[in-house]
């Protein structure tokens, strides 16, 4: 295996582990599915598929995880936005 390919499947793996992380904290209730802890391990996951897909050639998955790190940015900025706005209420 060569360089390029070990460095790819390593990507991959900690995509898979990240998005695994994210399901087995939510699943122990030690987080939420709105939490950025959750939403930041999926992001982290859905970049590491895109870029092992991509790699390989599995375009359906890489349009999968594009969507899934489309929801995770924008969740992530919506519980920003809603922090802010929390914020500037209590002032």
């Amino acid at each position: 295996m060569e360089t390029q390919e070990l460095i790819i499947n390593i990507i991959g793996w900690i995509g898979a582990l990240s998005l695994l992380c994210g399901y087995l904290l939510v699943s122990l209730n030690i987080t939420h599915g709105k939490s950025v802890l959750y939403q930041l391990l999926n992001v982290i996951g859905s970049i590491g598929f895109i870029i092992n897909s991509y790699y390989f050639g599995a375009m359906p998955s890489v349009g999968l995880n594009l969507i899934w790190l489309l929801i995770g940015t924008i969740t992530i900025g919506k519980t920003f936005k809603n922090s802010r706005k929390q914020e500037n209420e209590n002032i």
